[in-house]
């Protein structure tokens, strides 16, 4: 599929938009309902879009929540996406409480490789005070034995916060001198009415100005088509990686090889734009497979040049929760 001069090849399944944890850079600030049962799109009826987005070129998926793992009959489902034989690479982001040695050897028996994990601090009181759950232990337990069971590679994404985790950033990025992670900072996201102060963002520049006041220079590595939007280093002598995700520094929308499908069946084709397709409804209503591959091709002609968060936020529009969207 093709939007603008991007191929789009990636589609994100958020399977809920239900959480076990309530991160405060995520969860709305003012009380929110979560969405009716009935309006969550079906597990066959996610399959079924995910084979037509297949027939016009989507080669990647990942699952997203909310927490994927909420949901009941999640293992059921991923077996089959997995049996869809065009899909060539079927990754899950998760915060890995409800992740355990045995499910994760199940979800490698489906053929699932790769795992990000949401860890943001390596203190278990901060994590406590960032989650509202006290479960860091859970967390890195399900980190490590995805590690030793051969996922690879295994990515732990963190949200720096000034006043919060920022005096972590050293120690989140010196995980990679023992272990092959990849370490992703990726830059807090102003939407919906989170918690979180504008003045407590933290672009990547002064990250990496932390990481090489203790390590060094970072050294740059090649980006190839497959990797996205990460901008990947290393430490000199690390066995793993230390990335940046940079929506509003420097964004990489004109790289962007994704479409979204959230929760409530909607194809979202920029995650910082508020524009979404119905797909959900027309599928109940009897739609043909050639009529909602036309919704998807028709999505993909909403994809924006560039998000324009900026200048969405400087005009008082509000961008959608995460927990909507799905991350």
């Amino acid at each position: 599929m093709i939007a603008g001069n991007r191929s789009i090849n990636y589609l994100r399944i958020s399977v809920t938009d239900r959480c076990n944890f309530r991160c405060r850079y995520c969860v709305p600030s003012t009380p929110f309902n979560v969405i009716e049962h009935k309006k969550i799109a079906r597990y066959e009826e996610i399959l079924r879009i995910t084979n037509l987005a297949c027939d016009l070129g989507i080669t990647k998926v990942r699952i997203t929540g909310g927490e994927p793992f909420v949901r009941k009959g999640i293992f059921s489902f991923l077996e089959q996406l997995c049996a869809i034989e065009s899909l060539k690479d079927i990754s899950i982001t998760s915060n890995g409480a409800l992740l355990n040695r045995e499910k994760i050897k199940k979800l490698i028996s489906f053929g699932i490789k790769r795992l990000n994990f949401s860890l943001d601090t390596l203190d278990p009181d901060k994590f406590a005070q960032i989650t509202s759950r006290d479960r860091f232990q859970k967390v890195w337990d399900a980190i490590l034995s995805s590690h030793e069971l051969g996922i690879s590679p295994v990515k732990v994404n963190a949200v720096i916060l000034r006043g919060v985790n920022e005096d972590e950033i050293e120690n989140i990025s010196a995980l990679t001198l023992k272990y092959p992670f990849h370490i992703r900072f990726i830059e807090y996201m102003p939407m919906g009415d989170s918690a979180v102060e504008k003045q407590q963002q933290i672009l990547t520049k002064e990250i990496v100005k932390k990481i090489e006041s203790r390590f060094g220079k970072l050294i740059p590595i090649k980006h190839r088509a497959s990797d996205g939007p990460a901008k990947k280093f290393q430490i000199t002598g690390a066995k793993g990686i230390v990335g940046f995700i940079t929506p509003i520094s420097s964004h990489f929308c004109n790289d962007c090889n994704r479409l979204r499908l959230t929760s409530r069946g909607t194809l979202r084709p920029c995650l910082l734009n508020n524009y979404e397709k119905d797909i959900i409804n027309p599928l109940r209503n009897g739609a043909s497979d050639d009529e909602l591959k036309q919704i998807i091709l028709s999505a993909l002609t909403k994809k924006p040049s560039f998000h324009g968060l900026s200048d969405q936020l400087e005009k008082g529009i509000p961008i959608s929760h995460m927990t909507s969207i799905g991350g």
